[in-house]
C-alpha cells in the first residue's frame, strides 16, 4: 500500500468535515466536539513531526489557535512533507519498525478513524474500503494489543479470539491456542469494533466469549 498517498487523501477527507458544525458532539471521543477533534488531530500531526524531525515522542503542542481549519490544513501539509524522505528514514516511534514507514501507516489509519468519527459525528455517511480496512485490524493484532500487554495496559490473554473480514476472506487470530471464540463481518464493521466505535455484539459470533478472552482494552 501506498501509506502516504492514503494519508494524503484522508486528511483532505477530515478537512472537508470542517466546513460543518464544529460544535457538534463526537460521539466515541468523549465531551469532544468536532473542533476538540481537529484539535487532537493538528496536535497529533505536530507530535510526529518531531518524532521524525528531532527523534523524541516529548512534544507537547501548544493548543491550536481560533481558526482550526486552517490549522488543521498546515500541520498536515508540515506532516506529509516531513513524511515525503525515504520510508526507512530512521524515526522514533513507539513500537517497530522505527522509521518513517511506521508513522506513514499509523498516521493514516488515526486519521481514517478520526475522519470516520467527524462524518459520523455530522451525519455524513462514510465510504471505508475494506481491503484499506483490514490493513487497520492488522494494525492493532501487530502493533496495539502487544503493546498494550507490554506496557501492562492489559492482561496477556490466556486463551486466542479469531476475527474473519468475511468481505476480504481473511483472519486474524490474537491469543494463544486454538481460538475459544470467533467474530466475524466485513473489514470496515471489524475495525470500527476494534476501536470501539461499534460494539462486538453487532458482530457475528459468540461476543461475550470473545470479550471474556480478551477483555482488552486491545487499543488505547
Amino acid at each position: 500500500m501506498d501509506h502516504l498517498t492514503l494519508l494524503r487523501d484522508e486528511l483532505a477527507a477530515f478537512q472537508e468535515c470542517l466546513s460543518g458544525d464544529l460544535t457538534a458532539p463526537v460521539e466515541h471521543c468523549g465531551d469532544w466536539t468536532l473542533r476538540d477533534l481537529a484539535e487532537h488531530v493538528g496536535q497529533g500531526n505536530l507530535w510526529v513531526v518531531a518524532a521524525v524531525r528531532e527523534k523524541h515522542g516529548r512534544l507537547d503542542p501548544p493548543p491550536a489557535p481560533d481558526d482550526i481549519a486552517a490549522y488543521v490544513a498546515e500541520t498536515s501539509r508540515t506532516l506529509v512533507e516531513t513524511l515525503s524522505v525515504d520510508p526507512g528514514t530512521e524515526a522514533w516511534t513507539f513500537w517497530p519498525p522505527h522509521t518513517v514507514a511506521f508513522w506513514r501507516r499509523r498516521r493514516w489509519l488515526e486519521t481514517l478513524v478520526h475522519r470516520w468519527d467527524a462524518e459520523h459525528a455530522l451525519g455524513i455517511p462514510s465510504r471505508l474500503d475494506p481491503v484499506l480496512c483490514g490493513d487497520g485490524v492488522a494494525e492493532v493484532f501487530d502493533t496495539f494489543a502487544p503493546r498494550q500487554v507490554k506496557k501492562g495496559r492489559m492482561a496477556a490473554p490466556a486463551a486466542a479470539v479469531r476475527f474473519t473480514a468475511t468481505d476480504l476472506g481473511q483472519s486474524w487470530t490474537f491469543g494463544p491456542g486454538e481460538p475459544v471464540a470467533s467474530l466475524s463481518g466485513p473489514a470496515p464493521d471489524l475495525m470500527l469494533a476494534l476501536w470501539n466505535r461499534k460494539p462486538w455484539s453487532e458482530l457475528d459470533g459468540d461476543a461475550s466469549a470473545a470479550r471474556a478472552a480478551l477483555p482488552g482494552p486491545l487499543v488505547p
